[in-house]
């Protein structure tokens, strides 16, 4: 903990003495003080003068526009009115714009500027939206290049904006047959340009800025935590965007399972919506991540009202955020949430959704500047639920609300602070008990008591981030997390089994208070060089973490009920010799790591990484005081991949990873220290981009092997030993994109071979629960883009499970089913309307963990209402 501390007292030193950058420029300039004592004085001749004469003013302007800017990269974003396309470059205040349009052409000649782009001298894009046919950025000569928007039938219109990340040129397509001559909207610049007569003085804005629209994200930033490209990353990563998630009307993160190849939903503790998923045959609920911190779900609800995107990395990922603080997660994949940013333009958005067993939600988000030079930027989200539910007696109730604040100390330097505050009150439902009667019992059946089943959570994250860059090629970042659980006073009644007449279910009835709380201290420095030919991506980061899970259980009455027929409101009787349990477990650790993306050439890019993580861990009886166990631990975690890109559309990639969890929760006949769990993946594979990269697909194959597994002693079974191993192996394919303008589509399909390959009492060649050797999924939307339909759109989506095991040992499977949903919507200047119909044909089907079984719910409708401005 005195490491801890250390760090923790630095890192508050480093962001004030940031923070101070700012103030201190600002007093020297005011006061015209130097804050440096005077060493010597100079000569009249050394001091600068200004300028006496309009020739000298003249040859400093010559000398400054010689300087030709680098554009580091060229991106195309969609908007609600057309498209921006950006020239990357921190120096886009200097780039000077000359109009030479053409016919329907809009283009624009750069003199001081060069395309330095990592594979290739030019840019182009076809048809990116309606009414532009193409775009295309190429270098002119060594100093100049040409930007050429071609519009379709009559010449776009094109405004100028800046921002930190570069120039932007906001484009509209024509949409009359009137020509338009072409308006270039510039701010100032200490340098005289060339402009167009019909220049307006005042500088145009965007109407919305970084919003992703379509199913398509070209980087994701979980699996080198920086922004790297998915071509170049030689791991399989699945990101789902924000417009999935309002197309299908999402309100529970576990839906996106249906999305990803491999992926299936973990139910939550007590049906608590959870932030759990089942990755390549392993659960993943303590390794699931927010803006790349800890943010394990166990009982921790997440609304979706801030969610920007979901980044799914396929495969251990201990060599970039450690292992898993405890011995329940999987290792076989990562789960990161990205949050919401603050926007440089003004933007409200307004939701209302009213659906099946009363659903209602109201949403709100709001976002922009909070000064003239929009150096301080807000965002807030709230959002209000309450509902019914298809289950008998259950019903929730939730508020949750998130600002956001982000201050541009300068161009350098930026700090974000976020703060994410939910309460949730809900009916504590353990579904169905693993036994294979339930199958023929009604989905709504409640097997608790609806007068003892009771879950109150409070949840509150605090984050700040603050990053620095020194040049163009290099960044300092620190960010810090602390997130607190609290599950207070919950009731609930847990299945036990049928008696022999196979439908009395034994039943015990527990009294719960449930802590989690996790601090996470992060620093990391990430930088570009090259060693002759070879260019070099480098990232070197120190981690620190301390979890806590704290839970206190009074089981003291049991009630038996019957499950074909239940009586409600009987007297529970107490337990004979029952008495409270409880645990406190400490996780702490210190993470060093390391990681180089090299690019030996253009199209050869090899990815090495390593981490060694000191983990201490403490576990404490929380009824006796007593310490149960206490671990320390030394890990070292690598990662090589290498990616081969024959074309720049295709990238082949091979990776091997490591994972690694504590194993601490049981003993050994000797008393003797249990290894960590091992995971390790071996994975080959190809990215494919067609249209024009409008269309992404990535085919892996893949083998997930987990050691050290603990199985029961034969000797004493109230003792453990190490000899178990699980594997999991398959196929994946997944593919997201726009086939057609307005035609978005993400599909996916797995196989997957999971079974237990050693076990002493586990028959080896089971198959692992809850993972169907057989999955798909598919979801598509069409809009009309013209004509009297314009606005209106379509969405079908259809998903198919296979069979699946519901424990280990294996006792039965669910069946398979086929469930289809559909949505209609229509947008409208700054409306938006939705139907959405889940389960449209009213299937059968349950989720399962394990430990429980809980059906999942049958048809129903969401009818919802946007606006924004």
């Amino acid at each position: 903990m005195n490491k801890l501390h250390l760090l923790l007292n630095t890192g508050v030193a480093v962001m004030i003495v940031l923070i101070g950058q700012k103030a201190l420029a600002n007093v020297t300039k005011d006061t015209a003080i130097s804050s440096e004592p005077i060493a010597e004085i100079p000569n009249i001749s050394d001091i600068p003068r200004s300028f006496t004469n309009v020739r000298e003013w003249l040859a400093q302007q010559r000398l400054e526009q010689s300087q030709v800017i680098p554009i580091t990269g060229v991106k195309i974003n969609p908007t609600s009115q057309g498209l921006e396309v950006i020239l990357e470059t921190p120096e886009s205040n200097k780039l000077q714009v000359i109009n030479n349009s053409v016919g329907d052409n809009f283009v624009a000649d750069i003199p001081n500027a060069q395309l330095k782009l990592i594979n290739r001298d030019s840019f182009s894009q076809e048809k990116p939206v309606p009414g532009i046919t193409e775009i295309t950025v190429v270098n002119q000569d060594a100093n100049s290049i040409r930007v050429i928007v071609k519009g379709e039938p009559n010449l776009p219109k094109v405004e100028l904006d800046e921002s930190y990340t570069g120039l932007i040129f906001v484009v509209t397509p024509s949409v009359d047959s009137t020509p338009q001559a072409p308006q270039i909207n510039k701010p100032s610049s200490s340098a005289p340009q060339e402009k167009p007569s019909n220049q307006s003085q005042e500088p145009i804005e965007l109407l919305v800025t970084g919003q992703q629209d379509g199913y398509t994200v070209p980087d994701a930033t979980t699996a080198t935590r920086t922004d790297a490209p998915l071509r170049d990353i030689p791991q399989s990563i699945q990101v789902i965007p924000r417009q999935v998630i309002e197309d299908r009307n999402v309100t529970r993160l576990s839906e996106l399972a249906d999305n990803v190849s491999g992926v299936q939903p973990e139910r939550g503790y007590g049906g608590l919506s959870s932030l759990g998923f089942r990755v390549r045959g392993f659960i993943t609920n303590f390794e699931t991540l927010r803006n790349g911190f800890p943010d394990y779900g166990y009982f921790s609800p997440r609304d979706v009202a801030n969610i920007e995107r979901l980044e799914i990395l396929k495969g251990p990922a201990a060599v970039l955020y450690g292992g898993s603080p405890t011995q329940y997660a999987g290792g076989s994949g990562v789960v990161n949430t990205t949050t919401k940013k603050p926007l440089e333009q003004p933007f409200y958005q307004a939701n209302f959704t009213y659906g099946s067993y009363n659903f209602l939600r109201p949403t709100l988000d709001i976002t922009g500047p909070l000064n003239d030079d929009k150096s301080l930027l807000y965002r807030l989200n709230v959002a209000y639920e309450k509902a019914d539910s298809f289950r008998d007696f259950v019903e929730s109730e939730s508020f949750f609300i998130s600002p956001v604040l982000e201050y541009r100390i300068n161009k350098d330097t930026k700090l974000t602070f976020e703060f994410e505050h939910q309460k949730y009150n809900y009916t504590f439902d353990n579904g169905f008990p693993i036994e294979p009667e339930i199958l023929n019992l009604p989905r709504n059946r409640f097997l608790g008591e609806p007068n003892f089943a009771d879950g109150d959570v409070t949840l509150n994250s605090l984050t700040y981030n603050i990053e620095h860059k020194f040049g163009n090629n290099w960044k300092f970042r620190q960010g810090f997390n602390i997130l607190k659980a609290n599950l207070n006073n919950a009731k609930q009644a847990s299945a036990v089994s049928l008696r022999d007449d196979r439908r009395t279910l034994d039943r015990l009835f527990y009294a719960s208070d449930e802590e989690h709380e996790n601090l996470t201290l992060q620093n990391e420095i990430s930088g570009k060089f090259a060693t002759g030919s070879i260019r070099h991506n480098v990232l070197f980061g120190v981690d620190l973490a301390r979890n806590l899970f704290n839970y206190l259980f009074a089981p003291d009455l049991e009630l038996p009920i019957n499950i074909l027929n239940p009586q409600y409101g009987e007297t529970p009787t107490p337990v004979e010799g029952a008495s409270p349990f409880g645990r406190r477990v400490v996780s702490e650790n210190i993470g060093l790591f390391a990681q180089n993306l090299i690019e030996l050439q253009p199209n050869i890019k090899l990815l090495l990484g390593g981490r060694l993580d000191f983990n201490d861990y403490t576990n404490e009886d929380r009824v006796s005081g007593d310490i149960v166990n206490e671990q320390s631990n030394t890990r070292f975690s690598p990662r090589v991949g290498i990616v081969y890109q024959p074309s720049d559309t295709t990238s082949l990639y091979f990776n091997w990873t490591n994972g690694f969890s504590p194993q601490f929760q049981a003993r050994s006949i000797t008393n003797a220290q249990f290894e960590p769990q091992k995971t390790e993946q071996f994975e080959v594979g190809v990215k494919q981009n067609f249209l024009n990269n409008k269309l992404l697909a990535t085919l892996a194959f893949f083998q997930v092997t987990k050691q050290n597994v603990l199985t029961p002693d034969l000797v004493d079974s109230r003792f453990s030993i190490q000899t178990g191993e699980q594997r999991s192996r398959g196929i994946e394919l997944d593919v997201a994109g726009e086939v057609l303008p307005g035609w978005k589509i993400i599909a996916n399909y797995a196989y997957i071979d999971g079974e237990v390959t050693k076990d002493n009492i586990i028959p080896v060649g089971d198959r692992l629960f809850g993972v169907p050797e057989h999955s798909a999924g598919l979801w598509t939307t069409y809009e009309f883009q013209r004509g009297g339909l314009r606005g209106l759109g379509l969405g079908v989506g259809v998903y198919y499970v296979g069979e699946q095991e519901v424990d280990l040992p294996n006792s039965f499977q669910l069946p398979s089913y086929l469930r289809a949903d559909a949505s209609i919507f229509y947008r409208r200047d700054n409306y938006r309307f939705a139907l959405n119909f889940k389960n449209i044909s009213n299937v059968k089907y349950y989720e399962v963990d394990g430990y429980n079984i809980d059906p999942a719910p049958p048809f129903t409708m969401y009818g919802t209402v946007s606006f924004e401005l």
